[in-house]
């Protein structure tokens, strides 16, 4: 039953626990307490809404930036990795494989706002080797959602 509640509200978090239960056949009163069992046991982390910053005139920045580091003896990446996402610019961090290490996402106000982030708070850590940024131009799907708004055009096509 765990894995179709969680398959059910990732798609949508805001579903009432009634449509959850009549949606999987189970008692109202079983699916709350499988998901509040499941929040203490921060297996859910956190409910999110998804957000079109273009459609709002409130543009943000977001920025992807690739982090190589040295892991220190005894520390390795988790340390590392906790030093970065006590930054309230930072939105995520992934340890990844391939030529970086890290996968770090934060968003600021402007392409100046981020770059001084790069260098005044991420380049200076002692184990950071290098960086590498890139901005997102735009986005089409984020998190399963498409995120284009384009609208079909609807006209007929007449031909001569």
């Amino acid at each position: 039953m765990r894995e179709k509640i969680l398959a059910v509200l990732e798609k949508n978090a805001r579903i009432d626990i009634h449509e959850l239960a009549v949606l999987l056949g189970e008692p109202e009163a079983a699916i709350a307490n499988e998901i509040s069992d499941m929040e203490k046991e921060n297996v859910i982390c956190g409910y999110h809404t998804l957000i079109n910053w273009e459609n709002t005139g409130n543009e943000k920045v977001e920025a992807l930036i690739e982090v190589k580091v040295t892991p220190q003896r005894g520390m390795g990446y988790d340390r590392i990795a906790e030093r970065i996402y006590q930054y309230n610019e930072v939105d995520s961090v992934y340890l990844m494989s391939g030529a970086f290490d890290f996968m770090v996402l934060l968003e600021g106000k402007t392409m100046r706002e981020v770059a001084d982030f790069v260098a005044d708070k991420l380049s200076p850590i002692d184990s950071v080797t290098g960086t590498s940024t890139h901005f997102v131009l735009k986005k089409y799907k984020d998190h399963g959602t498409v995120m284009d708004d384009r609208k079909e055009d609807e006209r007929q096509l007449v031909s001569p």
